[in-house]
Order: C-alpha cells, then structure tokens, then sequence
C-alpha cells in the first residue's frame, strides 16, 4: 500500500517517526507534518499566505500550514497516485468526545476522507512517558484489518489507545463519541505595558461515564475505534426538526 502519514504535533514527533518506521517494513509511507505543534487548529485551512514543503529525510516533510494543509500538499503536491490509507497521528494524549472538534489530528484524517482517502485518526491516551512503540503495535493490527476489509466512503476511524503495555490492553471497542465536561476558564493578565491579555485554560480529564463511549472504553482499559462521516447530520435531529419545519 501507499501510505501517507500526519499529525498535528509536529514533524519531529516520537509518534509520526515511530509509525514511519514500523509502517515501512511493509508499506510504501510518505510523512508529511506542520514544522511546529499545531494542536487544537481543529480544521483551519491557510488561503492567507503561500505554504511551503521542506524535506527532512527520505520521503519525510514538514509544512509550515495545518494539518488539513499537510494532506493537501501530500494528495495534490507531493504523490504521483493517490494514497491507499492516511495515518494522521500517533498523537501526544488523547482525542476523545468534544475534542475531535479541536483536534488538528482528527481534521487531517478529516481532510483524506473528504477524498475519498480511507484514514485513521490515532492518539495515545497519556500525559507523559508515552508508549509509542507499544501503540504502533496496535495501528499496525489495525491496518492489517484494514487490507481486508475497507472504510465505507467518506469514513475515518478514530482511534484512542490506552498508554500501557499491549499486553496490558483489554482489547478493542467500537464506540461512539462520549462527553467530556470542561471546567475552561479565561484567566486575565497585565503586560508590563499595562494592557491586558488572556491565556484560555483548564481542565479536561473529566468526562460522563456514558455506556459504550469512547472515553468510558479507553478508562478501561479499551482501545476505542469510532467512526466519523463527513456528514455530521444526525437522523434523530431530522426527524425532530421535520415536525418543526
């Protein structure tokens, strides 16, 4: 397969290198990430100045747009085919609930299968120590799945693992999207100018112990696999809303 690999932590991520690495023993992988973190751009594309492509390595590229910009530049710029499978990821903590709103790692996998590009969106769920060589372990099962069985169209997987010892994972869990509950704050602050400016801030570990939620399944112990279409209608919403109108 071709495979073309992103994310939004930036190109020298543990995460990306450790998924290159691994996928290459089998696959022909093609990276190309933002040169600098680009966390929580969620699925900002640039029309405002020109984007460059630097290389870095063997088919290894940095962008200085978004995440979405990095598989456009990959699709459109730097491939001759399209590619068989995007891997935006392995992401440093998770992207769960209302995160995939934010999420610049869920928007490039977004953006593939806006083209019709079987994706997969994969984070790990940790603060720290991040397991990676665990986690490819899992993405690799997951592609090999993926060999045998393809994405309906205009589908991505996203995929939450949790930061333990594969051995230590109770396995997997098709879920759907849970609840986080933030306690966001704007925390106000003087310049030594005298002017004031703001730093958005808060937590967001907390969450609703929904049954079969991708945030219940990965406390767990789970890796969660959730499904996400482009369209983001909701049947219960139409129905309700046709009474309406």
């Amino acid at each position: 397969m071709l495979i073309l690999l992103s994310n939004d932590d930036g190109i020298g991520s543990e995460g990306l290198i450790a998924l290159k690495e691994e996928l290459s023993r089998t696959d022909e992988v093609w990276a190309i990430a933002p040169e600098r973190e680009r966390t929580c751009v969620g699925h900002a594309i640039t029309l405002h100045k020109p984007l460059r492509i630097k290389e870095h390595g063997e088919r290894l590229f940095s962008t200085n747009g978004t995440p979405a910009d990095a598989i456009l530049l990959g699709v459109k710029g730097l491939l001759q085919r399209k590619p068989d499978l995007v891997i935006s990821g392995i992401n440093k903590g998770p992207n769960m609930g209302q995160d995939v709103t934010y999420s610049g790692t869920v928007a490039a996998a977004k953006e593939a299968a806006f083209m019709d590009i079987p994706s997969l969106a994969v984070s790990l769920n940790g603060r720290k120590d991040f397991l990676f060589k665990e986690a490819v372990r899992t993405v690799r099962e997951i592609v090999e799945k993926m060999r045998a069985r393809p994405l309906p169209e205009q589908t991505l997987l996203n995929v939450n693992i949790p930061n333990l010892p594969k051995e230590s994972v109770r396995g997997f869990k098709m879920t759907r999207l849970g609840k986080r509950i933030y306690n966001g704050k704007v925390v106000e602050r003087i310049d030594p100018r005298g002017g004031k400016y703001y730093w958005i801030s808060g937590d967001s570990d907390r969450f609703e112990p929904i049954e079969g939620t991708d945030l219940l399944a990965v406390s767990q112990g789970y890796i969660s696999v959730t499904p996400l279409h482009r369209d983001m209608a909701t049947d219960v919403a139409m129905e309700s809303f046709k009474k309406m109108f």
